[in-house]
């Protein structure tokens, strides 16, 4: 007899949801009995993810596009934020995070905030992969594509690790933010930045380098 799987897909672009279905339910049918439900923003992804855990067969797996448009009221405004209810309604469920964010700083950020059952960077899918990713979480095990493996591989050279705030710090300066405009991006006094990206720099032991080595040695490590 076949395993009843549900799934929830929640992608704001139709092409990459049809791709997605077409690689599960075309190897997947003597296996399994995939149901899929489909959510192409917020708003319609949240109200089924309420209902589904008010449901005595709630959603198995949820894959889920980090960008997509914001919910009306404002309250849930990406992907992100769908993944945290998620996990908070839907305790037994596996989260399955897609995105086409590379940046270290995002990647730190979604598995510290979400810890996902899954994490596949967009770029490095393939449907076989898709699939293995699939197999893998269904068994119990956690999937990761190669760009968030390499990103783990790089943290784990590092005997120490950053805050939230140097995180900031260091992702807006690889995005051009000129230190003098860090306040506006992160909610510290000037003082109080230049203060941490001292600190910073004597942790990676480049104490007398400019910004553009720190940020060479920050992507280095993984950090950026």
């Amino acid at each position: 007899m076949k395993k009843k799987l549900k799934v929830l897909m929640i992608d704001d672009h139709p092409m990459i949801i049809e791709g997605y279905k077409n690689t599960l339910l075309g190897e997947n049918q003597k296996e399994y009995a995939i149901t899929i439900d489909i959510a192409s923003n917020c708003d319609d992804a949240y109200e089924l993810i309420v209902e589904s855990s008010k449901s005595s067969a709630p959603y198995d797996m949820l894959f889920v596009d980090i960008k997509l448009p914001p919910s009306t009221d404002g309250t849930i405004t990406s992907g992100e934020d769908l993944a945290k209810h998620a996990k908070k309604l839907l305790p037994k469920s596996k989260v399955i995070i897609l995105t086409m964010h590379r940046e270290d700083h995002r990647i730190h950020d979604i598995l510290k905030n979400i810890n996902p059952s899954g994490f596949l960077i967009k770029s490095d899918l393939t449907s076989s992969e898709l699939l293995l990713a699939f197999n893998n979480i269904v068994s119990g095990t956690p999937y990761y594509s190669a760009t968030v493996n390499n990103h783990f591989r790089k943290m784990m050279n590092n005997n120490f690790s950053l805050d939230e705030k140097n995180l900031k710090i260091l992702y807006h300066l690889s995005r051009g933010v000129k230190t003098k405009n860090l306040p506006n991006y992160v909610s510290l006094s000037l003082s109080a930045i230049e203060k941490r990206k001292n600190q910073i720099k004597e942790m990676f032991s480049i104490a007398k380098a400019d910004d553009q080595k720190l940020l060479e040695e920050a992507r280095k490590r993984g950090f950026i």
